[in-house]
C-alpha cells in the first residue's frame, strides 16, 4: 500500500505520540545519569543507586532506535506527499536550522554549568584543568543535538539512493518487489532480522562498552559504524513501512510477542553487561563481545518494536494532551540538557533520596521548558519554524449582539 493512498490518514497519532515520548524521555535519561553507580556525568551526585542504572539502561535501550524508526516512516510520508525539493527545503529549515542556531547556545550553557559544578566542589574557585581539545572532525562536540546531524546524514543518503531507484523503477516492478520483501520481514522474527547488522557492527567495534548499547555519536562529525548501522537500520525499516502502511496493523497485533522478547532480552542484556555494577571498559575478548553484541542488538530492536506496537495498539486515538506534548517535545529536547544539569547542581547538597532528586529535576525542567514553549514558541514564528505551523492564541468569543428594541 502506497503512502500516497488517499484512504490513509496523514497523521498517525500513536506514532506521533511515541516520537514525542522518545524525545521527552531524554529529560529522564539525562536526569538519571547523575545518580548512576559509575562516574560518567559531569554533574554527578554522591547519591548513587543501582536502580538508576536500570532506569537509564531501559530508556537508552529503545529510545533513539524508536525515534529513528518513526523518523524514517515520516520521512517517506513527507517525501511521497510533497516531493524531494519541498522535502529538502523543509528539512533544512526545521532540522539543519535549529542545529546551527541552538548548538552554540546549548554548548555554552552546558560548559557554564560544568564550570559552576567544578567551582562548588573546589570551595568556590574554578580549578585548573586541561585545555579543551581543538575543534576537528573527530572532536566536534555535537552535544545532545547529535540526532539532528545524524538525521541530516540519513536524509541525504535517502535522497541519493532514491534517485537512481526511481529512474530504474518506472514500471513499478522493483517497488513491488521491495514491498513484498518488507512484508516478509514483519513477523515474530523481525527483531532477529533487524538485529543482525547491528550485532555485526558492535562486534567489529573494539572499543564498545556494552552497558551503553548503541554508542551515542555525540562527538565528531563522522558517526561511529555501530551508530550508523543501528540507527540506519531503524530509519530504513521505518521508511519501508510507510510504503506498506498495512503492516502497521500486523505489528500492532504482535505487541505481546515483542513485549515478552523485549523484556526478556532486555533483562538478560542488563545482567550480562553488569548493569547493577557496570565496568566501563571495552570487551576485549572477541567471543564474549560477539555474544554480548547479539543479545544487546536483539534487545534493542525487540524493545523498539514493542513500544511501537503498543503505541499503535493503544494510543492511536486523538488526544489533545498527547498532541500538545508531541508538538512541544522538539523544543523541550533542544533546551533541556543545560537545565537538567543546572537542576542537578542545585540539588548536590540536598540530603534527599536519589529518586526524589530525580523527580524534582525532571518536574522543574519540564515546567520551565513547557512554559517557555507556550509563551515563546507555540504561538509565534518559532512555532512555525520548529513544528511547521503556528498555533494562534485562542481568542475570546465575541459577545452576542443585543436584539434591536
Amino acid at each position: 500500500m502506497s503512502a500516497t493512498d488517499p484512504a490513509q490518514p496523514d497523521r498517525l497519532h500513536g506514532l506521533d505520540a511515541l516520537r514525542g515520548g522518545a524525545l521527552l524521555l531524554g529529560v529522564v535519561l539525562h536526569a538519571a545519569m547523575a545518580y548512576l553507580t559509575v562516574p560518567v556525568w559531569p554533574t554527578g551526585d554522591v547519591v548513587a543507586e543501582p536502580v538508576a542504572n536500570g532506569l537509564f539502561f531501559a530508556i537508552h535501550l529503545f529510545r533513539m532506535s524508536t525515534f529513528f524508526l518513526i523518523a524514517g516512516l515520516f520521512a517517506h510520508m513527507m517525501l511521497a506527499r510533497r516531493g524531494w525539493l519541498a522535502f529538502a527545503r523543509d528539512r533544512l529549515t526545521r532540522i539543519a536550522g535549529p542545529l546551527v542556531v541552538f548548538w552554540g547556545v546549548a554548548l555554552g550553557g552546558i560548559i557554564a554549568v560544568i564550570v559552576w559544578a567544578a567551582a562548588l566542589r573546589n570551595g568556590g574557585t574554578i580549578p585548573d584543568g586541561p585545555p579543551p581539545p581543538g575543534l576537528t572532525v573527530e572532536t566536534f562536540p555535537l552535544t545532545h543535538l547529535w540526532f539532528l546531524w545524524v538525521l541530516l546524514i540519513f536524509y541525504a543518503a535517502m535522497l541519493l539512493l532514491r534517485a537512481p531507484f526511481a529512474l530504474l523503477d518506472r514500471d513499478g516492478a522493483w517497488g513491488r518487489a521491495v514491498d513484498r520483501l518488507t512484508g516478509a520481514l514483519v513477523g515474530p522474527w523481525t527483531p532477529l532480522v533487524l538485529a543482525a547488522p547491528l550485532a555485526l557492527a558492535l562486534w567489529l567495534t573494539p572499543i564498545w562498552i556494552p552497558f551503553f548499547g548503541i554508542p551515542t555519536p555525540d562527538t565528531g562529525l563522522m558517526p561511529e559504524l555501530a551508530a550508523v548501522v543501528g540507527y540506519g537500520v531503524a530509519f530504513a525499516f521505518g521508511f519501508l513501512l510507510d510504503r506498506r502502511r498495512d503492516l502497521l496493523t500486523r505489528i500492532a497485533g504482535l505487541w505481546p510477542v515483542f513485549a515478552v522478547v523485549g523484556a526478556g532480552t532486555g533483562v538478560a542484556a542488563f545482567i550480562l553487561t553488569g548493569g547493577s555494577a557496570p565496568e566501563l571498559a571495552p570487551v576485549t575478548d572477541v567471543q564474549a563481545r560477539a555474544g554480548l553484541a547479539a543479545i544487546v542488538s536483539v534487545a534493542v530492536f525487540a524493545s523498539t518494536l514493542a513500544v511501537t506496537a503498543l503505541a499503535l495498539r493503544f494510543f492511536s486515538g486523538v488526544s489533545r494532551v498527547r498532541r500538545y506534548l508531541a508538538d512541544a517535545s522538539y523544543w523541550v529536547y533542544i533546551v533541556h540538557l543545560p537545565l537538567v544539569m543546572a537542576g542537578q547542581v542545585m540539588l548536590l547538597d540536598a540530603s534527599w533520596p536519589w529518586w526524589v532528586k530525580l523527580t524534582a529535576v525532571v518536574a522543574g525542567v519540564m515546567a520551565v521548558a513547557l512554559l517557555s514553549y507556550e509563551l515563546l514558541v507555540r504561538h509565534g514564528f518559532m512555532g512555525r519554524w520548529l513544528n511547521g505551523r503556528r498555533i494562534p492564541w485562542r481568542r475570546r468569543p465575541e459577545p452576542a449582539a443585543l436584539p434591536a428594541e
